[in-house]
């Protein structure tokens, strides 16, 4: 190998090796917004008050990750493997004031497991119609979704608002990274949403460069799964809005397991609001192809063909009701960069400069759906940790979910042109 073949192969495992910072780690508490006026029917956030002012947060948590065999051995209760089956459960974790009596640190709690879905590929029968389902694995996966829903409409009518923010983690990461990484969030958004860690078989221990190809792999294994416990969340009784939150890795997871959800409303003539209640889909700093999630993203749209009902329909009013699609980029996330040279990318889509010519080949969004918001200043390391270091940041992501829009007073953006947005200058927290 050269010279310059080596300094490239380290630079690329060191990017790849920081793409895994991507969720608090223990001990580190993500501070409150800098900046949010809410609307007029709530209180105002105070970056000088806690948000949830509970010392306990309690996390839903879906996974289909493979428990660990030997829980007194390991301090994480579920591994990197995938287990061929879907679990829940809660989390509890607790918030311990410092020497100064100020909210410090996070700390994991107990983990219970609630419920497990069959393993698959779930078994046939085989009769002169055709395949049917066994009633075994039928009667099975029933009780578990309404076990996962009866917990969701449980913690639902402890809150006032009846929504749900889910978040999906990125490359690397563990289950506990996962559940700190949420607990920042559901601190950041107070007591009155149902938050949900959506954690998939990440964190392998395969070295930088092979562990971030099993992880993509990983990630196609979740996709299944993913569909299956964003549906049975939408589609619980009582629930008024589902908000999903993903970064990096746990992006292109999101894409390909929407993308799918986006096929059946649209067969079923349906929005994925009506079916689903989801209103936001959020990408932090997306690890994907800018090419391939255009594709993704806008799948139906770009398909004619695509079975309306009973028959095609090329003239279809696509029904998409309050659905909204908001995407963070910057063009100074060397670690997305890294990963684009590696695997052949011509750009990610976390990597979007809004005044290049590729974001405006994106302004043939239809139904104006999505925002780009660019956040170039204040990224963390390498550019790719924002979604909870920046204060600007995450006060957008607590306005955004509390129902503003872009231009609303308190959502900390700048326009550059519509529907393209700039993070505001926001003061670094000391640490």
């Amino acid at each position: 190998m050269s010279h310059r073949a080596a300094l490239g192969s380290y630079a690329g495992l060191m990017g790849l090796a920081l793409l895994s910072a991507c969720s608090p780690s223990e001990g580190l508490l993500t501070p409150t917004p800098a900046i949010f006026a809410a609307p007029q029917d709530r209180a105002p956030v105070n970056s000088a008050q806690p948000i949830y002012t509970s010392n306990n947060l309690n996390l839903l948590y879906v996974t289909d990750r493979a428990p660990i065999a030997d829980p007194q051995t390991d301090a994480l209760p579920y591994g990197s493997q995938p287990p061929r089956t879907m679990s829940f459960g809660s989390i509890d974790i607790r918030i311990e004031p410092d020497s100064n009596g100020a909210m410090g640190e996070m700390k994991l709690g107990g983990i219970k497991e609630i419920g497990r879905f069959p393993e698959v590929p779930y078994p046939a029968e085989v009769g002169s119609a055709g395949y049917r389902r066994a009633p075994g694995v039928v009667a099975a996966h029933e009780e578990a979704v309404a076990a996962l829903q009866g917990e969701i409409r449980r913690r639902l009518a402890k809150t006032e608002r009846k929504e749900v923010v889910v978040f999906i983690h990125g490359y690397n990461n563990t289950f506990n990274d996962a559940a700190y990484a949420t607990g920042s969030i559901c601190r950041l958004l107070g007591g009155d949403f149902v938050c949900v860690s959506l954690t998939w078989p990440a964190g392998g221990s395969r070295g930088a460069f092979m562990g971030y190809n099993v992880d993509r792999e990983s990630g196609e294994f979740a996709v299944a799964d993913m569909r299956k416990a964003i549906r049975a969340i939408g589609q619980t009784e009582g629930v008024r809005g589902v908000d999903i939150v993903a970064h990096s890795r746990g992006t292109d997871v999101l894409a390909s397991a929407f993308q799918q959800l986006s096929e059946e409303a649209y067969v079923s003539r349906f929005s994925n609001t009506e079916n689903l209640k989801v209103r936001n889909i959020v990408l932090f700093a997306p690890d994907i192809d800018i090419d391939v999630a255009a594709t993704k993203i806008f799948d139906v749209f770009s398909d004619p063909d695509a079975p309306y009902g009973a028959k095609k329909n090329p003239n279809a009013a696509i029904r998409q009701g309050s659905f909204h699609l908001t995407i963070y980029s910057s063009p100074g996330d060397q670690a997305l960069g890294l990963s684009s040279s590696i695997f052949g990318s011509r750009l990610r889509l976390g990597q979007l400069d809004l005044s290049g010519p590729e974001a405006r080949a994106l302004r043939a969004d239809p139904g104006h759906l999505v925002d780009l918001i660019e956040v170039d200043e204040n990224t963390g390391a390498l550019g790719h940790g924002y979604f909870l270091s920046n204060p600007a940041v995450r006060s957008d992501l607590v306005a955004l979910i509390n129902g503003l829009k872009p231009g609303d007073p308190g959502r900390s953006l700048v326009e550059i042109r519509g529907p393209y947005w700039r993070i505001a200058r926001a003061q670094v927290e000391p640490h």
